[in-house]
């Protein structure tokens, strides 16, 4: 544990604040959670827009090519038709010349050869121009299909776009739902639990009033190491397991008030001062702090507490309550902690 832990004071708002900020982490994981799934979601609703937004625009481009097409096209057409047109009428003025030619009877017959030849030639090329007409008009109508089948596309695109993002609204409203029924829940668990540890806290300082030392600092039950166990060991005198009964019986009945949804344990904590310890059986302060935390937690089981609600740890001299190496410091600091919290 870090080094230098903040002080601890007393009083009837501490007790509610490690809950407190026990929940806060709570919610600020599930919120976390919860922008991970968001984010995530939105991220493939942004592929899937971004993959449809480029086809949109690769079909929008190839309308725009057609409809250029379809212009050209049209315009070679109507050039076509206009120089059929004039075909016609110059191969009917080269007809009404060799009619007055003939009427005539003067050059007939060089003239005659020409006009024949010249309307072969232009026979031959309103041929040419007919053919080009025609295949100009399928060529339109094959675009007119393709321009028809391209906005059909365009129309299906648009209407899985829409059912995407009513999808993704729907998914939004969902997550937020979810939050906070969980928010709702994890309220509920706060208050009960806080509601049972100011219920235990009561019966144990009614149980231990005449121990002054016995105290409470925040929201745990401080015990001095030398009301439990002799110096430097971690077997408890018979003065410490007298003290740790009423603490035993109060737990007892707490647990069967408890509903079973609330997931509830006792966390015994072992501290020692910064005088380090050296001996066979302890070769740290971390040693010691650990084994009078696990005697603290067998005496309590043997006294009917559930072992799975009870968590031993120890911290060595790392977690002081006060910082100083005068004696009523370092003995203010040697210490068992008690805190009934959420698992």
């Amino acid at each position: 544990m870090a080094r230098g832990r903040s002080k601890r004071s007393g009083g009837e708002y501490g007790e509610f604040w490690p809950a407190y900020v026990d929940v806060l982490s709570t919610l600020l994981l599930v919120v976390t959670m919860l922008m991970s799934i968001f984010m995530i979601a939105q991220f493939f609703v942004a592929q899937e827009s971004s993959g449809k937004d480029n086809a949109l625009k690769r079909l929008t481009r190839q309308i725009s090519e057609l409809t250029n097409m379809l212009s050209l096209e049209k315009d070679k057409s109507q050039k076509s038709e206009d120089d059929l047109a004039v075909l016609q009428a110059t191969l009917s003025s080269l007809k009404s010349e060799n009619e007055k030619l003939a009427a005539s009877g003067f050059g007939i017959d060089e003239k005659v050869k020409g006009a024949q030849t010249q309307i072969a030639t232009l026979a031959g090329e309103l041929a040419k121009e007919k053919d080009i007409s025609a295949e100009a008009l399928s060529k339109v109508d094959l675009l007119n299909q393709q321009l028809l089948a391209l906005r059909r596309q365009i129309a299906a695109l648009n209407e899985a776009l829409s059912a995407s993002e009513s999808k993704d609204k729907d998914s939004q409203s969902a997550i937020k739902d979810l939050g906070q029924r969980l928010n709702a829940a994890l309220a509920v668990q706060v208050q009960e639990l806080r509601r049972y540890r100011s219920d235990f806290f009561g019966r144990l300082r009614a149980a231990l009033a005449d121990r002054k030392d016995i105290r409470v600092v925040g929201d745990r039950f401080v015990f001095q190491s030398e009301v439990l166990f002799p110096s430097g060991q971690a077997a408890m005198s018979p003065e410490g397991l007298g003290a740790l009964d009423p603490l035993a019986s109060a737990i007892v009945e707490l647990e069967k008030t408890i509903p079973k949804e609330v997931d509830w344990v006792l966390q015994v904590d072992g501290h020692t001062d910064i005088r380090p310890i050296q001996s066979p059986q302890f070769p740290s302060n971390w040693e010691l702090s650990t084994a009078r935390a696990v005697s603290v937690v067998k005496y309590l089981i043997s006294r009917g507490v559930p072992s799975r609600r009870l968590v031993p740890a120890g911290h060595g001299e790392f977690a002081p309550l006060e910082d100083g190496s005068s004696e009523d410091v370092l003995r203010r600091n040697r210490r068992i902690e008690l805190k009934l919290t959420n698992r």
